[in-house]
């Protein structure tokens, strides 16, 4: 989401159709508008029809230091050819300029939904894992930041980070006060990991594990506007995407306070490993936290099961995280 200046919400997510729920069914990035905070919403209209040969999905939104608007979205041909795609809008979101391929390495990169970043230097983020081949036995996955210094008409891959099990897989990253930029890796070693940048995200050190407990389940990070802290939601267990937590850093991310859950109760009484809440983007508007989630492991209407993916969307006040 991001607050358009004449203070509607603009919301963006990826919508499957055509039926079979899988990350590489067809899918186009669909939005809303709220003028109300998000109490009520008009109705849908498509941002970006699927190009692609599979899809288009995990769109980010961002409000660039130049007053345009940001977006950043995969577009998926094969199970090795899913790449990463800014456009920006000068004109809050009517019409978007040409779309530029930001992740220029010709593999399978995943880029999560509200992961495009812009470091006070001008300098803009898109972290991602890739690998080769995601349909190849025995995958790995590396991750690493895509950079550009021209206000994304140009960009480059930066060094990769690695960690044993599966890989590096699907990182955040949030620049800190000493202009270093946090990395949040999701593992399969049941911890959110991290690594950090003093080179505005080229190359990172070693990945090392957080006090964070986790499932093989990204993370989502962002600093709140008005007290500075970090303010991190991810899944606060080792083996399912229940329950949704949050938790405070007032430390630039070496200690996690004010732990407290979101979400608690499992989707479906019978949850695979995925079912659950995961996929967070994080707005902030005034004195309130915006939240955007999947909910998955839903029972269709007249289909057998727990098959489907909702979108949630939450309004907090920021206090409540600090209770």
């Amino acid at each position: 989401m991001i607050e358009l200046r004449d203070g509607r919400l603009l919301l963006a997510y990826s919508e499957f159709y055509g039926g079979g729920i899988s990350d590489h069914a067809p899918a186009r990035i669909a939005a809303k508008a709220s003028s109300d905070g998000g109490r009520t919403w008009g109705g849908k209209f498509t941002l970006v029809e699927n190009t692609g040969n599979m899809n288009v999905m995990s769109a980010s939104l961002i409000r660039l230091r130049s007053g345009e608007i940001g977006m950043v979205y995969l577009r998926k041909n094969s199970l090795f050819d899913c790449r990463g795609y800014l456009t920006k809008s000068t004109d809050e979101g009517r019409s978007w300029s040409e779309h530029v391929c930001c992740t220029p390495l010709h593999a399978y990169n995943i880029v999560n939904n509200a992961r495009l970043v812009q470091l006070r230097s001008g300098r803009m983020l898109v972290p991602a894992a890739y690998t080769p081949d995601i349909g190849r036995t025995g995958y790995h996955l590396r991750s690493c930041c895509y950079y550009s210094d021209d206000n994304g008409v140009t960009w480059k891959k930066g060094v990769d980070a690695d960690l044993g099990g599966v890989g590096a897989d699907e990182p955040g990253v949030v620049e800190l006060k000493d202009g270093s930029v946090l990395m949040l890796i999701r593992t399969d070693l049941r911890r959110v990991y991290k690594a950090v940048s003093y080179d505005g995200g080229i190359e990172f050190s070693e990945p090392e594990p957080t006090d964070l407990a986790a499932p093989s389940s990204p993370s989502s990070v962002k600093r709140i506007p008005g007290t500075g802290d970090l303010l991190v939601v991810w899944n606060n267990s080792t083996s399912r995407r229940v329950p949704l937590t949050a938790a405070i850093s007032s430390d630039e991310g070496k200690t996690w306070r004010h732990v407290k859950d979101i979400e608690t109760k499992p989707v479906h009484r019978e949850v695979s490993p995925a079912d659950g809440y995961a996929y967070t983007s994080i707005t902030f508007v005034k004195d309130r936290v915006l939240l955007t989630y999947y909910v998955a492991g839903v029972p269709a209407e007249g289909v057998a099961g727990n098959n489907t993916w909702a979108l949630k969307f939450r309004s907090m006040l920021v206090k409540w995280f600090y209770e």
